[in-house]
């Protein structure tokens, strides 16, 4: 009930606004409080982001652990005891040492070294030796060189040192290595070097034969080589003929089984063809 002083509907609108007023207070402590909470976030990220740079801005501004120390202690140590860190100091120190090498005596496999230049305008074509021997200069090329007589290692090791030895008279530098008893490898840096050396050993007494770039060659000395030669060659044609026809063989009886297949395959398409017309009708 209202009376008629008019009392009750202020009480009324007292409480109403008590309310309100404590509902906003409610909401702007919540505010301030995330507000604050978003405040301490950022701080301890930026903190944190802080000492992170200025342990990188450290780290690389502090020398690398692996070059040497000041005092260079390492180098005193006897070689049996470096470690490998030791090792890789000691290679760096080779490394900033060491001067580069001119362009022409870099080694072989070295893809800056630069290759030769061929000017095959001024080659015989026909000559197939030559262009070989042109194509084969500033490379690495092997030779396989056979002493006669049934020699044992060490006969065939000392006849084979004697020609090294001839080789460099004439100045023409190549490596040595025994095979078998009676047969040695020669290797030459510049190949160009090579077909040199084969007439050379060619004219030996003790050279049998010569084998470069897969084709052998017979020792003047033994006639009969060259009839083992071409004895060897003919064997190997005729076997080589054999192989052609068998291919040859081979390849017509696969053709004549696809062939084959084909037509049946055709046949069988036609045939259910025809049964599909018959169940339309």
């Amino acid at each position: 009930m209202v009376d008629k002083s008019g009392f009750a509907p202020f009480a009324v609108g007292v409480e109403r606004e008590g309310h309100i007023s404590i509902a906003q207070t409610l909401s702007r402590m919540r505010s301030a409080w995330i507000l604050a909470v978003l405040v301490a976030v950022l701080a301890v990220s930026s903190t944190a982001s802080a000492k992170k740079d200025k342990t990188k801005a450290k780290k690389k501004a502090a020398p690398a652990d692996e070059g040497p120390p000041k005092d260079e202690s390492w180098k005193k140590k006897p070689i049996e005891s470096y470690t490998d860190a030791d090792l890789e100091r000691l290679y760096e120190q080779w490394e900033e040492d060491e001067d580069e090498l001119p362009l022409d005596e870099l080694p072989e496999w070295d893809p800056r070294k630069p290759q030769p230049q061929i000017d095959f305008s001024k080659l015989d074509m026909s000559d197939t030796d030559n262009v070989m021997r042109a194509t084969k200069k500033g490379k690495t090329v092997m030779m396989f060189v056979k002493v006669s007589g049934n020699p044992t290692k060490e006969e065939a090791e000392g006849i084979s040192s004697i020609w090294q030895t001839g080789l460099w008279n004439t100045h023409i530098s190549a490596d040595r290595f025994s095979l078998e008893d009676d047969r040695v490898i020669f290797v030459f840096k510049d190949g160009d070097h090579a077909w040199e050396a084969r007439e050379y050993f060619l004219e030996q007494e003790r050279c049998y034969d010569v084998q470069l770039e897969s084709k052998t060659y017979c020792g003047k000395h033994f006639p009969e080589c060259e009839g083992e030669l071409a004895e060897k060659e003919a064997k190997d044609k005729a076997n080589n003929e054999k192989a052609v026809q068998e291919r040859k063989k081979r390849e017509e009886k696969e053709k004549k089984k696809k062939e084959k297949a084909e037509k049946k395959k055709k046949e069988k398409e036609a045939s259910k063809g025809s049964i599909d017309e018959k169940d339309e009708l």
